[in-house]
């Protein structure tokens, strides 16, 4: 009896989760992996749908505290959306330092967090966490996960590549290599030298 129960509890989470996850981000679509959040002009070119997020910068190494607006108008911007509970997440930071470097400053590089802080975890402990696993770039927080619903592409880790515009250039979820995610991030920049 106890054993339905509990497989009763564990498919209403996946039920309620499901049903969350569907009111925030819609339905999914199937097309070729990239998140579409912008929506058509009647020109034809794709424009944001929203205006752009003050978040919330830590002190970290490589990051001060403060505020950055994403998407950065002035340069494209890389999202790498994380939590500290996520173990592929941890798998990801070494790509995710080597990108950064081959990159350098002509992207707008942060790494996000919505974790409730001061209640799953304290910034200290966020800032153990990023210093452990040798995070140094910008490190922002997203209590209200407004920015994590709009370009979250499904699962943690994930990135997306914002061009100058705020259109989503590239976005995936899963572990990348630094190839990987240098491809994307580079989606974003050849928009700028397009342009």
């Amino acid at each position: 009896m106890r054993r339905r129960d509990i497989l009763a509890g564990v498919s209403s989470l996946g039920t309620i989760g499901g049903a969350g996850a569907l009111a925030i981000r819609g339905p999914p679509s199937f097309g070729d992996g990239t998140d579409e959040t912008q929506s058509e002009n009647s020109d034809g070119t794709g424009s944001p749908d929203t205006e752009p997020l003050t978040i919330e910068t830590i002190d970290a190494p490589g990051s001060e505290a403060g505020e950055v607006r994403v998407p950065a108008s002035d340069r494209p911007t890389f999202i790498d959306f994380f939590g500290t509970w996520c173990p592929p997440c941890i798998e990801q930071m070494p790509a995710l330092a080597a990108a950064n470097d081959r990159i350098g400053d002509d992207v707008l590089f942060i790494s996000i967090t919505s974790e409730a802080i001061g209640r799953s975890v304290t910034k200290a402990e966020l800032v153990d966490w990023w210093e452990k696993h040798d995070g140094n770039w910008s490190l922002g927080l997203d209590p209200t996960a407004e920015l994590t619903a709009r370009y979250l592409a499904s699962g943690y880790p994930s990135a997306v590549a914002i061009d100058t515009s705020g259109r989503v250039q590239w976005s995936d979820t899963r572990v990348k290599t630094a190839d990987e995610l240098v491809a994307g991030i580079e989606q974003a920049l050849k928009t700028r030298t397009d342009a």
